[in-house]
């Protein structure tokens, strides 16, 4: 769906984007995450044709960009930036507009998709006050529902939840979940580790440009090796497993161990009192910072 090879961007001195080889599958929910500034919303602009590649390129739905764009953009539904909107204007009349604009929106059923395309974000209700009057979150909303009204088989999403409060953030996940278990591709760009977590099926991660990171979070996230084990009975621990013990603190260790129930039974019939037991899997957290220390350390940027 997203295939990139050595996707570049340099404005003057500056290299915003750095030799990237995206590789986004038909079906995934891609989270896409960098620290703001790292180049994700200028990656995503050369994605849909609003800036141009220095070098590399870039094909969406199988067909090059930009030059495909005019056969290609009708099925991808974008969220870039922020909501765009005449202020003056309510926010059905943007989308009738929005509609009206863009490739291959058909008169007769537009209304019907635009009600529909404000329903799904949960502004159905919405009067007709002018979009000035809109808060933050409301805007988000807009412009989430003007990137689903042509049905898309790809969304691509920068910072959808910007300025929504948590019910509005659960909200907009339960959606874009739904939409893809109906056959939407999802590319949701973000600088939250724990929307990214609970969304995505994969994963790229981008740092200073570069793509430092790219998996199934599937992968990225399988048992270490390690079970972690909480009980009050630390030292007991340790002088029964000496050699494996490879973390430990006042309430808890980390064990080196593959079968965490025979570990278990070990522990219980040694009379030690377990609190909790279970294998130690490494939190999106910790892959996304070992992976941008690696490449900080590697290209030599540090302190």
């Amino acid at each position: 769906m997203i295939r990139t090879e050595g996707l570049t961007k340099r404005f003057g001195a500056i290299t915003a984007v750095d030799a990237i080889d995206l590789d986004v599958h038909e079906g995934d929910v891609y989270g896409f995450l960098g620290a703001n500034g790292s180049g994700k919303t200028t990656t995503v602009r050369i994605l849909l044709g609003l800036v141009l590649a220095t070098s590399g390129r870039a094909e969406l739905l199988g067909e090059e960009m930009p030059s495909a764009g005019r056969r290609v953009l009708p099925e991808v539904g974008a969220l870039v930036e922020g909501p765009a909107a005449y202020p003056h204007l309510s926010g059905r009349r943007n989308l009738a507009l929005f509609d009206a604009m863009g490739p291959g929106g058909e008169r007769a059923t537009r209304r019907g998709r635009v009600a529909d395309s404000l329903e799904r974000v949960g502004l159905g209700g919405v009067d007709d006050r002018p979009v000035r009057a809109y808060s933050l979150g409301m805007r988000q909303r807009l412009g989430l529902a003007a990137a689903l009204l042509r049905q898309p088989r790809l969304l691509v999403l920068d910072e959808p939840t910007n300025g929504l409060d948590p019910q509005g953030i659960q909200e907009i996940r339960e959606l874009l979940l739904d939409l893809n278990r109906a056959g939407t591709t999802v590319f949701l760009s973000s600088h939250l580790l724990g929307e990214i977590e609970q969304m995505c099926t994969r994963v790229g991660v981008l740092d200073r440009g570069r793509l430092v990171l790219q998996a199934e979070l599937d992968e990225l996230r399988r048992p270490t090796g390690r079970v972690e084990v909480h009980t009050p009975d630390v030292e007991a621990v340790r002088s029964l497993l000496d050699g494996v013990v490879e973390e430990y603190d006042a309430q808890r260790l980390l064990i080196r161990e593959h079968d965490p129930a025979a570990l278990n039974a070990r522990l219980v019939r040694a009379g030690v009192r377990v609190t909790m037991l279970g294998v130690e899997r490494r939190t999106l957290e910790e892959v996304v910072l070992a992976a941008t220390t690696e490449s900080a350390d590697h290209f030599g940027v540090g302190s």
